[in-house]
């Protein structure tokens, strides 16, 4: 699996405070089945300015310290990327990271406050040539008014990705739920960790790969944690990636019978 949004780096925000916890996670991970994970600490302006520059310092530092470790994790960069009003020049100059140096990067909305021009602000991401992945959707406390919002984000080109977690309840009932719906209703690319520790939030995806099957099968679990993260490892074109089931029109017809309640009823 390869897990592409992890706070991991030692001492940069508010995840790893240091060297050994970046070294336990690590360890966590490839006991999980991790293969490849992506430091991503927040770039929030005020609160964590890191730069591409030092991320890429950081991210080199981790290696040659995991290499020594001897454990088998394969790292790349990235960052976990706030709304600012000059993201699109930041891409370009790479003070801010994307993905293992692809188009695609991840975007985190607020988590309290919808922001007033998201829409605009993912559509001049992606007329820019950038593919925002935007963040754990299912845990802003704000999903409940504007989840047409994400969905129309989706239909647009942006991608989705849900923490792992959200699926076993990690965050809570309300996460799980929109988690799932999300899920189910056919609009997430992706899964990923977000983990920011070793007891608080550690590197686990399999429970996700796990939650995800019993909803779309193995197939489609396995493009989530697999398939696509190595696409954007590969940057390649989101044309040349297998869909989501929702933007897949032959399995969304087949699908379209029921809805996502009537789904979750008859599988309890």
């Amino acid at each position: 699996m390869i897990d592409l949004h992890c706070h991991l780096l030692p001492g940069i925000d508010d995840g790893a405070p240091d060297l050994a916890s970046s070294l336990a996670m690590a360890r966590i991970a490839v006991a999980d089945g991790i293969a490849a994970t992506a430091c991503t600490p927040h770039i929030y302006p005020g609160m964590y300015d890191n730069s591409g520059p030092a991320i890429r310092r950081a991210v080199a530092e981790l290696r040659t310290r995991l290499d020594e470790a001897g454990i088998p994790l394969r790292l790349t960069l990235g960052a976990d990327v706030h709304i600012a009003p000059d993201l699109v020049a930041g891409l370009r100059a790479g003070r801010v990271p994307t993905l293992h140096d692809s188009r695609y990067f991840l975007l985190e909305p607020p988590h309290h406050v919808a922001p007033p021009r998201l829409a605009e602000t993912v559509f001049d991401l992606l007329a820019a040539g950038y593919v925002p992945v935007i963040t754990h959707p299912e845990r802003l406390s704000w999903i409940e008014d504007r989840y047409e919002t994400f969905v129309e984000l989706a239909r647009q080109g942006a991608w989705l990705q849900v923490t792992a977690g959200s699926l076993t309840g990690r965050f809570g009932k309300a996460a799980q739920y929109w988690g799932e719906r999300l899920l189910d209703e056919g609009w997430v690319h992706i899964l990923a960790t977000d983990s920011h520790g070793v007891d608080r939030r550690p590197p686990l995806l399999a429970e996700g790969q796990r939650a995800a099957e019993r909803w779309l099968g193995a197939r489609e679990a396995r493009h989530l944690v697999v398939i696509r993260p190595q696409g954007v490892l590969d940057n390649l074109e989101p044309e040349r990636l297998p869909a989501p089931p929702a933007l897949n029109v032959d399995v969304h017809s087949v699908r379209s019978g029921a809805s996502w309640l009537q789904r979750l009823f008859r599988r309890g």
